[in-house]
């Protein structure tokens, strides 16, 4: 079995390494990145399995970032998890067409759940 990748676009280096470490305790490969405007290329470069999209990100939020994603067809299946501590949530991720969201502050289990259920589809 190959190992999962998941590519986390957020921000806070905070959260970037708590997450990062989390998750390849758990045998994923992650990747980061501080900014979304260069999504396309680091989606094609590191061919993710499942991606965590920040909302408050540097150069094109991550409304802005994930419709670009998802409007390519290559890489529209690929699962966004919108996580932010927006209280629209709901509403951003669905205009965003995120496939789901995490509410910041989350709770680590409920994070590697969601991360979990898109891995096992």
């Amino acid at each position: 079995m190959s190992t999962k990748k998941i590519l986390i676009f957020d921000d806070d280096t905070t959260i970037l390494e708590i997450i990062t470490i989390i998750f390849e305790e758990n045998g994923y490969q992650v990747e980061i990145s501080e900014t979304s405007h260069d999504i396309l290329e680091k989606v094609s470069q590191f061919q993710p399995d499942v991606i965590l999209m920040d909302n408050w990100i540097p150069k094109i939020g991550g409304v802005q970032a994930t419709q670009l994603l998802k409007s390519h067809e290559e890489f529209r299946s690929i699962p966004v998890i919108y996580v932010t501590a927006n209280n629209d949530i709901v509403r951003l991720a669905q205009e965003a067409q995120a496939d789901d969201y995490v509410a910041k502050p989350f709770n680590l289990d409920d994070l590697e759940e969601k991360v979990a259920k898109y891995l096992q589809q």
